[in-house]
């Protein structure tokens, strides 16, 4: 019945059954495509010696509906059996998780006032480059979070360099290739370099060198979709950084465009308004770095991203 409904050719289906009967859980198997298609029984092995039987890869062809999909065992490997060893080890530490809304609007203008004539350029641009520029130079004041741990705990390695690590979702599974010293480049540099690492993140040719040395990372989750996250540290770096999407909401403003105190809300002086905003979530290995350090970072990265004027002043 389960062949017939579903258009399946019973000679191409191998039996396991006793002496030879194709059984219900044969047709299931045909169906989700972890057989090939055959026209007799396989030979029985008489062997004690025959090699074990490894699953083929999960089938991505939709289960017809009335069809008791079977469980499977697949291997774990390459990049998921990475993941799962460093996530393991991540989760051992204690996590400081920390998040807060940042205003985009004058972060948008200058993005868009950018974006045109880069886009003439051949430079795509988007956000990250400044949202990475606006990161580093947040962490020249709080050199703590761009550290690491010693390998035997008894140190703090504060590294020069922010080399900030990009976690991207990849053919190859999620992957963080790391753009170096991002406190020596221009909003421009980093813009070019980001382009090559997604085109090469997307072509599943990204080099060893490219994957390592990371200080500091983050990750666009808002891409995707979500407002907070709970993002989880990279070892044996110390921080980590997830960006939600950006959307629009109504909010209290002043007569000059800023943000109402409750004062002025309550006085009758305040509009609402639509406004831009980002979510951003920091998580820290909380072992080494206290909350009021990962507050008081955030609330100066806030400043760069709500006030990119004052990030350009800084730039070197």
């Amino acid at each position: 019945k389960i062949a017939k409904e579903n258009n399946v050719n019973l000679a191409l289906v191998a039996p396991t059954g006793p002496k030879g009967r194709i059984i219900k859980e044969d047709v299931l198997r045909f169906i989700q495509g972890k057989q090939a298609p055959q026209k007799a029984a396989p030979a029985v092995s008489t062997s004690s010696h025959s090699a074990p039987h490894t699953p083929g890869p999960v089938s991505n062809t939709p289960v017809p509906l009335g069809v008791v999909p079977l469980d499977q065992r697949v291997p774990i490997r390459g990049i998921q059996r990475m993941m799962v060893k460093s996530m393991t080890e991540s989760l051992q530490i204690p996590h400081l998780t920390y998040c807060e809304e940042v205003t985009f609007d004058k972060l948008r203008q200058l993005r868009e006032s950018l974006k045109t004539d880069l886009g003439k350029r051949g430079i795509k641009f988007s956000y990250m480059p400044l949202l990475i520029k606006a990161t580093s130079l947040a962490l020249s004041h709080y050199p703590v979070l761009n550290a690491s741990i010693a390998e035997n705990g008894t140190e703090m390695i504060y590294h020069s360099n922010h080399n900030i690590g990009l976690a991207m979702d990849t053919p190859k599974g999620l992957l963080v290739p790391v753009i170096k010293q991002v406190q020596l480049k221009s909003i421009l540099d980093i813009a070019i370099e980001l382009g090559h690492l997604q085109e090469a993140a997307s072509k599943g040719a990204l080099s060893e060198s490219q994957l390592s040395g990371g200080t500091f990372s983050l990750s666009n989750i808002g891409s995707i979709g979500g407002t907070y996250a709970a993002p989880v540290v990279v070892l044996p770096q110390v921080a980590i950084g997830a960006l939600g999407r950006t959307q629009v909401l109504p909010r209290y403003l002043d007569k000059k465009g800023e943000p109402a105190s409750l004062e002025t809300i309550e006085n009758g002086d305040a509009v609402v308004a639509p406004v831009s905003v980002m979510n951003v979530s920091w998580s820290a290995d909380h072992r080494v770095v206290e909350g009021a350090t990962i507050a008081r970072f955030s609330n100066k990265f806030k400043q760069y991203v709500e006030n990119p004027a004052l990030m350009v002043a800084e730039l070197r």
